[in-house]
């Protein structure tokens, strides 16, 4: 079989947008060919692994994880535990935790709660000091006083992706040869506050965002049972079209038969309500993938890990992975879609974080 580049395969099937065509000008590409290195790496990921994380990580003992609380604390020591065993380097110093100040109301002085970071080095010489960020916020909403099930588990939301994000942590860092570029795995607290954690890794990072080039998100990508009907086989990008990252991992969906789409109301409308838009912000190409938007006992105490498609999840974060050793070993990076007004911002941002000025080129 001849396998294609990236921007060769949107010509043949038409998807010809303008963030494409200075792609293919700039003679960028990315190879999503399984070499058997990369095989080895999608076997690596598997239903049952993610099922044995998800059923500790979003059960009663943890209390539903709020941040802060114990539930939390247990949660982050659990994620380190998992980078350790699995030989993904610490991200921050020695330490896998870069402490994060919580305001909580009633106290005079802010709590820490954590975001975790584990890195994967890169092999290439040069490209190895350039970061792809692959993230999932592992806390959710605690538990309430109330007759019957009061703890809000957050299987899916997020347990699904950051089990997923292990599990990628674990299958990259196990390759005999590593992607070219540096993975880094992150698990961010306080999203259900607001984005507090990915906010102050923005404000703070551990690696520079001028050297950070494309950030993945996970959110929502164990269960199928959306709202709009069964999504199987299937991932939605926020902000699909925002960057030149959707067409991408649709590229590398198929490879193993994951269709990567743009959901015609929810891409957009969601891509402000994730992680991804505090480093969006800040102009590092940045997309949450996730597979059912919304879902039964979305934010309720009945978001069990009972639920949730580990098989369906397996094949999906298979794809995850495919997208994610085009990136991390290509030359070229992502780029904001100069032809989209709601990248505009973005693109703006990335602009100035890089020291350009005028208008981008065309």
């Amino acid at each position: 079989m001849k396998y294609l580049t990236f921007s060769s395969r949107l010509v043949l099937v038409g998807l010809v947008w303008t963030g494409a065509a200075a792609l293919a000008r700039q003679g960028a590409s990315w190879d999503f060919r399984l070499s058997p290195l990369r095989k080895a790496t999608l076997d690596r990921i598997s239903a049952d692994s993610m099922k044995g994380h998800l059923s500790f990580l979003a059960s009663d003992l943890l209390e539903g994880r709020a941040t802060p609380s114990r539930g939390l604390d247990l949660a982050a020591e659990y994620i380190a535990a998992q980078f350790r065993r699995y030989g993904v380097a610490p991200g921050v110093g020695d330490s896998y935790f870069q402490k994060v100040p919580i305001t909580v109301r009633g106290q005079s002085e802010p709590t820490n709660a954590h975001n975790v970071v584990g890195i994967v080095r890169g092999s290439d010489p040069v490209l190895k000091d350039t970061y792809l960020l692959i993230s999932a916020h592992y806390d959710h909403l605690g538990s309430r006083e109330v007759e019957g099930d009061g703890i809000y588990n957050g299987a899916n939301d997020d347990g699904s992706g950051t089990v997923a994000m292990i599990e990628l942590a674990a299958a990259f860092a196990k390759s005999e040869t590593k992607p070219k570029r540096s993975l880094v795995f992150l698990a961010f607290c306080g999203e259900e506050r607001g984005l507090v954690g990915s906010r102050f890794y923005g404000a703070n990072p551990v690696f520079p965002l001028e050297r950070t080039i494309a950030m993945v998100n996970l959110e929502h990508i164990g269960r199928t049972d959306d709202l709009e009907g069964p999504r199987v086989g299937a991932l939605s990008m926020t902000g699909y079209d925002f960057s030149d990252l959707g067409p991408l991992f649709a590229e590398a969906g198929k490879v193993v038969g994951v269709e990567v789409q743009k959901h015609a109301r929810n891409s957009d409308s969601f891509f402000a309500r994730s992680d991804n838009v505090a480093l969006a912000a800040l102009g590092v190409p940045a997309h949450t993938l996730c597979t059912a938007f919304l879902f039964p006992e979305y934010h309720q105490p009945g978001d069990h890990w009972e639920k949730v498609d580990f098989a369906n999840m397996e094949k999906v974060v298979r794809a995850v992975a495919v997208g994610l050793w085009g990136l991390a070993d290509s030359q070229a990076e992502p780029k904001w879609n100069e032809s989209n007004p709601k990248a505009e911002r973005y693109l703006r941002a990335w602009r100035e974080r890089r020291g350009l000025s005028g208008p981008p080129a065309r």
